[in-house]
């Protein structure tokens, strides 16, 4: 990855992993979680249609046969994760969501081997058990003296399973569609379900507090479009594997920019969890790499 890939991608973490403190911050400011996520990717779907209308000679309509495809995808990807994610957040802190989040690859790698029929080897399976710990122990340090495990943190453990599948089955897309242009189409499929809690945003906008107003447009500006863009991007200049591998610091700014933003500290024991997840990606990771290295020398 040469300096300016990494640049790129290192600032686009950053600001995504803002994100997480930027939702909090809504829900804690007044925000309903339905009209923040509402909220969000309208501001979000505006952005991209400037971007198309800007972009108009690279963007076109996507084709009849992928339109189920890409609302499918739409949905999981964007209405179903997101909602997970902010509903989520209603019992549980910004920076233990972002190492839930950090460790979806585990999921990814399970529904590559059992849907895919992708095979793993031992020491990948290895470093999936370890992921879980990792999230078993997240969870646990996350529920209190009484150990009392919040609704907020199965629903956050469903929207990394939403993004899983959302990144595994939008693979065969990118052969077609530009990623930007893809990551457009997917933004405003996944928006219109979301029109179902359209009614009440206006007056919980007059409610909510100013600094609320400022952070669910802000989320939808920057962690939810424009780095989406950004990140294609990166993703195009560089090789794949090495950009995403930047994803596992993820949750270690998101921690520092919800300490700074709201004060939230993780236990000591999701912050172990934490780390002990995003090892175990980066375990698995590694297999794989070493894995098709082997078959290129092999083959």
């Amino acid at each position: 990855m040469d300096k300016r890939t990494f640049t790129i991608a290192f600032l686009t973490i950053i600001v995504w992993s803002s994100g997480f403190a930027g939702i909090r911050a809504s829900i804690l400011g007044g925000f309903s979680s339905g009209h923040l996520v509402l909220l969000r990717f309208l501001v979000a779907s505006v952005v991209f249609l400037i971007y198309a209308m800007l972009a108009k000679k690279r963007f076109h309509l996507p084709h009849k046969k992928d339109l189920l495809h890409i609302f499918a995808l739409g949905f999981v990807g964007i209405t179903l994760y997101h909602i997970f994610v902010t509903f989520g957040q209603q019992t549980v802190s910004a920076g233990t969501t972002s190492m839930i989040i950090g460790a979806a690859p585990i999921f990814t790698t399970l529904i590559a081997v059992f849907i895919l029929k992708e095979r793993m080897e031992l020491f990948a399976w290895i470093g999936l058990g370890i992921g879980f710990i990792g999230i078993i122990l997240i969870t646990i340090g996350s529920s209190g003296a009484e150990f009392t495990i919040s609704k907020g943190m199965y629903i956050v453990i469903l929207a990394a399973i939403s993004a899983s599948f959302f990144f595994v089955f939008q693979k065969p897309l990118f052969v077609k569609y530009h990623p930007i242009q893809l990551t457009a189409y997917f933004t405003w499929a996944g928006t219109l379900p979301m029109l179902v809690f359209i009614p009440g945003l206006f007056e919980n906008m007059q409610a909510a507090t100013l600094e609320a107003n400022i952070a669910a447009i802000y989320v939808g500006v920057f962690p939810a479009a424009i780095c989406y863009a950004t990140w294609a991007i990166a993703l195009s200049m560089g090789n794949t594997a090495s950009v995403m591998s930047m994803m596992y610091l993820e949750p270690a700014f998101a921690i520092i920019i919800a300490w700074f933003w709201l004060g939230e500290i993780p236990s000591i024991l999701s912050m172990f969890g934490g780390l002990v997840a995003i090892s175990s990606v980066a375990v698995v990771n590694m297999v794989g790499r070493k894995r098709r290295e082997e078959r290129v020398e092999s083959g």
